[in-house]
């Protein structure tokens, strides 16, 4: 258990030191790659099989088994912790068909393109990952589709893969948004090693995606079904949306050893006056405001008032969040376990003190010398500071890999 006060008195001690800065305080092992092939339980058994020590592989699928035994145990606790009048923020961003394959002109080489971002509407300028981007240059073109009914030309590199494309389609904007659509695939993470299905479209959304934007899903609301949902405002929870289209930027690694050095991507952020209103309210009566996400907590974080209040706010922003921090309206949040060297990871670490987090995720078997993070990079953590407890609630594989809880 932790009072917020002692959270703020553990920053003040231990945050505010140099080496709290430091990467390597971010750093833990593990003998798999998270990013492994993981796209349903079958995929998890299929990789637990090819460990050389039989015991260790047994002792792997029985605490999965016991993680899946507890699925329901996430649904009901959740809902135990809050009371009526409380605020869950949750990111209505929607992903968009953002991966696309094309081929340049000439050679006929087959080219992935990533869309990251709409820089201009009019002149139909998007900002790109390319791959392999060794093949392509400025002035090169590429051709989508079939019949080669839109065409990119290259006219800037912006890193090593990235690039400025302009769409060339003969038709009106709508049109040409349609044809992306259409050309486009969804765009989920490559440790889901499988085609794209169709039903990805739908699967690799939260219940609440309303606003098209990101390349990636808030994850953390991937875990929420309509009956949860339900049952929540049943309770008495108020919701509040934000939309912050979410980017690849935010899952790269930090490589940087001082933290203040590393840089964010800019991302588009939406908070309504709706939103603050219930937000602020909730938090004049001193109620608890949980956000949803770490990308929740970036948004409304980007747009705080002189009075530590949520402002309405159209625009962009690459905050970054890491030790010391002092968060200014949420009290609780809900979040994945993340990777090593994450952004993600020194926000929670911000939020709930270093030595608890790292406690959270021992208590889930994710301690530095526990391999079997490999295998369950999809856990929840819960961290409630100001409601004095601090919980870890086990949840089944990610709701797009396994199917959505009921």
């Amino acid at each position: 258990k932790l009072m917020r006060s002692n959270r703020v008195i553990e920053n003040k001690n231990n945050d505010l030191t140099l080496a709290n800065k430091e990467l390597d305080r971010f750093v833990y092992s593990a003998s798999h790659d998270l990013r492994s092939p993981i796209s349903s339980l079958k995929g998890l058994v299929d990789i637990l099989k090819t460990e050389e020590d039989p015991e260790e592989a047994k002792s792997y699928l029985n605490m999965m088994q016991d993680i899946l035994n507890k699925q329901d145990q996430f649904i009901k606790d959740i809902i135990d912790y809050f009371d009526d009048g409380d605020v869950m923020i949750l990111n209505n961003t929607k992903v968009f068909p953002a991966r696309m394959y094309g081929n340049k002109e000439k050679t006929g080489a087959r080219i992935e393109v990533f869309l990251l971002r709409e820089l201009n509407a009019e002149q139909r300028l998007w900002d790109v990952l390319v791959d392999p981007a060794r093949k392509i240059r400025i002035g090169n073109k590429l051709y989508f589709g079939d019949d080669d009914s839109l065409v990119a030309e290259v006219i800037d590199n912006t890193t090593s893969r990235g690039r400025t494309l302009r769409f060339l389609y003969d038709g009106s904007y709508d049109e040409f948004r349609r044809k992306l659509t259409e050309l486009g695939e969804t765009p989920i993470p490559k440790y889901i090693n499988r085609e794209v299905t169709e039903e990805d479209a739908e699967r690799y959304q939260t219940i609440y995606a309303k606003e098209e934007g990101a390349v990636a899903a808030p994850t953390a609301g991937l875990h929420f079904s309509k009956h949860l949902l339900k049952k929540l405002e049943i309770k008495g929870i108020d919701f509040a949306e934000v939309t912050l289209h979410v980017g690849l930027g935010t899952f790269n690694p930090v490589e940087v050893e001082d933290l203040s050095k590393h840089k964010m991507d800019s991302e588009e952020l939406i908070i309504t006056q709706e939103a603050c209103d219930i937000v602020n309210d909730a938090k004049a009566k001193k109620k608890k405001i949980c956000c949803i996400g770490t990308t929740s907590m970036r948004a409304i974080e980007s747009s705080v008032s002189s009075q530590r209040t949520l402002n309405p706010y159209t625009g962009w922003t690459n905050k970054f969040i890491f030790p010391p921090y002092d968060f200014s309206i949420a009290d609780c949040m809900v979040t994945n376990f993340h990777t090593p060297k994450s952004t993600l990871l020194m926000m929670v670490s911000a939020f709930c003190g270093h030595d608890l987090m790292k406690k959270a995720y021992e208590e889930a078997g994710l301690g530095p010398q526990d391999v079997s993070v490999a295998v369950v990079p999809s856990y929840f953590v819960y961290v409630m500071s100001a409601a004095s407890t601090m919980s870890v609630l086990r949840a089944a594989i990610l709701g797009f890999m396994i199917g959505r809880p009921q």
